[in-house]
C-alpha cells in the first residue's frame, strides 16, 4: 500500500487526494443536504466495525442500539431546520469513559459509535491496545503495535472504520499512534480544553484522514468557547490577523529538528521526516531556515561531563532542548512531598520553554520526525521511549500535529510532527489544509 490509497492519506507535500467518502465533513453536509440519512450512515459504519473489529481489535464496546437511536435523533434535527455542522458523522471515543467529554460533538450532530481500545493492565509506556477480542494490531502490519495510548482509535480511522475518533495526549497518546498508522493527530495547547488530567501534561486531542476534519472537530469543540475568539500566538504569517480576519498568506518559517538535541533517533524515522519537510518547502508551505546538527555534527561541541539533560547548546544552534524525562516522570509520579523531584521538573521546564519562546519569536514551526523509531513488535519496545519526540510538548504546554511523512522499509508509516506556539492551533490547521488538496 501507498500513502495515496492506503488508510493514511497523501504523504506530506505530496500533492495527492484520498477518498471524500471516508471524510467527516463530507459525510455531514450531505447529511445536512438529505442526500443520505444519518441512520444509513450510522449503519454502515456499524457494519464495518462488524467486518473488521475482530482481526483489528480497536473496539472495547460497540454501542449499536444507542447509535442508531441518536443517528435517528439527528435526522429528526434536520428534518426540522436545524443545521448541524458534524450532522450524522459516525465517531469513536477514546475508552470506556470517552463519552463525557464528548458533549460538544454529539451537540454538533456526531453519533458516538463505541469506545475504542486503550492499553490494559502491565501494557509498558502505553504502546498497546486491547480490545473486545484481544491485543490491538497495526492496520499495516498485524505484526506490529499501532502505537498508544490512543491505540484503536488511530487503528478505527485508519481502517477507515470512522472518520473520527477523540483521544487524549499526556505524552504523544495522539501523535504516536497517527504516525505509525499513517493518519493525522492533533494534540491541543495543554489547558486550553478540559481535561480531567490533574497534572496537567495531558490534553485532549483527535485522530482524522484529513484537515479539514481535523478543523471541524476544532470548530465543534471550541463553539462558545473563550478558546474561539482569544488571540492566537504566533499568527505573523499564518493567513489570519489575532481577531480572526482573513490576510494574504505568506510562507511559515520553520526550524527542522531531527533529534530536539538529546534523543536517540533511528536513521530512518530522520530521514523519511526530513523528506517530507523538504517537499514542503518545495511546495512553498513553509522556509526552512535552518537545519539543526546532527548527533555527528554536535560530537565535538558536547561537554562529555556534563549530565543527561544538562548539556550546553553549541554556538549558532537555534533550539537545544534538555530531555524532559525526568522532569515528566516527577510530574507524573511525585507527590507534594517530594521537593526535589518537583525542582528538578520546574528547572527543565522552564530551561525548554526560554528556549522554545525564542525560537517561536523568530519562527512560525517546529518540525520533528513524529518517533524516534519505527513501530515496534508486539513483543515490546524494550527500552526504547517512544515519546522522545512527544512529551516535550506536553511539557512545555505546545500543541502539535502530526501528519502522515511516507513509509519506513518495513512497510509501515512514519510521522512528521509540526509544533506551533502555544494557543496555536489554528495555525496548525491552515498549514495541513494546504498540505490536503481534497481537504
Amino acid at each position: 500500500m501507498t500513502p495515496e490509497r492506503g488508510p493514511g492519506g497523501p504523504s506530506a507535500g505530496s500533492g495527492e487526494t484520498v477518498d471524500h467518502g471516508t471524510h467527516a465533513h463530507s459525510l455531514a453536509a450531505a447529511v445536512r443536504a438529505g442526500r443520505v440519512r444519518a441512520v444509513d450512515v450510522v449503519a454502515d459504519a456499524l457494519q464495518r466495525i462488524a467486518r473488521t473489529d475482530r482481526p483489528l481489535c480497536a473496539f472495547r464496546e460497540v454501542w449499536e442500539e444507542d447509535a442508531l437511536r441518536r443517528a435517528a435523533e439527528v435526522d429528526a434535527r434536520v428534518a426540522a431546520g436545524e443545521r448541524l455542522p458534524l450532522a450524522g458523522v459516525p465517531f469513536a471515543v477514546k475508552g470506556r469513559h470517552g463519552l463525557r467529554s464528548a458533549g460538544p460533538l454529539v451537540a454538533a450532530g456526531c453519533v458516538a459509535v463505541g469506545a475504542t481500545a486503550v492499553p490494559g493492565p502491565g501494557t509498558p509506556w502505553q504502546t498497546w491496545g486491547l480490545g473486545r477480542y484481544g491485543r490491538t494490531v497495526n492496520p499495516w502490519r498485524a505484526d506490529r503495535t499501532p502505537g498508544g495510548s490512543s491505540a484503536g482509535a488511530a487503528v478505527a480511522v485508519a481502517a477507515g472504520v470512522v472518520p473520527l475518533a477523540t483521544g487524549g495526549d499526556g505524552a504523544g497518546s495522539v501523535r504516536i499512534p497517527a504516525a505509525w498508522c499513517g493518519v493525522l493527530g492533533l494534540k491541543t495547547t495543554n489547558g486550553r480544553l478540559p481535561s480531567a488530567d490533574r497534572t496537567g501534561l495531558a490534553a485532549p486531542g483527535v485522530l482524522v484522514r484529513c484537515a479539514t476534519d481535523a478543523r471541524a472537530w476544532w470548530t465543534a469543540v471550541t463553539v462558545g468557547a473563550a478558546g474561539t475568539t482569544a488571540r492566537m500566538a504566533g499568527t505573523a504569517g499564518t493567513g489570519v490577523t489575532e481577531e480572526g480576519a482573513a490576510v494574504k498568506p505568506r510562507p511559515l518559517r520553520a526550524v527542522w529538528s531531527p533529534d530536539l538535541g538529546f534523543a536517540d533517533v533511528d536513521p530512518e524515522p530522520v530521514a523519511v521526516a526530513h523528506a517530507a519537510a523538504l517537499r514542503l518547502a518545495d511546495s512553498g508551505a513553509v522556509r526552512i531556515d535552518q537545519d539543526l546538527p546532527g548527533p555527528r555534527d554536535r560530537r565535538a561541541s558536547r561537554d562529555r561531563r556534563a549530565p543527561r539533560g544538562r548539556r550546553p547548546a553549541p554556538e549558532g544552534a537555534p533550539l537545544w532542548l534538555e530531555d524532559p524525562a525526568d522532569a515528566w516522570l516527577a510530574l507524573r509520579t511525585a507527590s507534594g512531598d517530594d521537593p526535589l523531584a518537583l525542582a528538578l521538573a520546574r528547572r527543565i521546564r522552564a530551561a525548554n520553554d526560554r528556549r522554545l519562546d525564542a525560537l517561536f519569536r523568530r519562527a512560525d514551526l517546529l518540525l520533528t520526525p513524529t518517533t524516534p523509531c519505527a513501530a515496534h513488535g508486539h513483543e515490546g519496545p524494550g527500552e526504547r521511549y517512544s515519546t522522545a519526540l512527544t512529551w516535550s510538548f506536553n511539557l512545555s504546554g505546545h500543541p502539535a500535529l502530526s501528519i502522515p511523512a511516507g513509509f519506513g522499509s518495513d512497510g509501515c508509516p512514519l510521522g512528521l510532527q509540526v509544533v506551533a506556539p502555544r494557543g496555536g492551533e489554528r495555525l496548525l490547521l491552515d498549514f495541513a489544509e494546504r498540505l490536503y488538496s481534497n481537504a
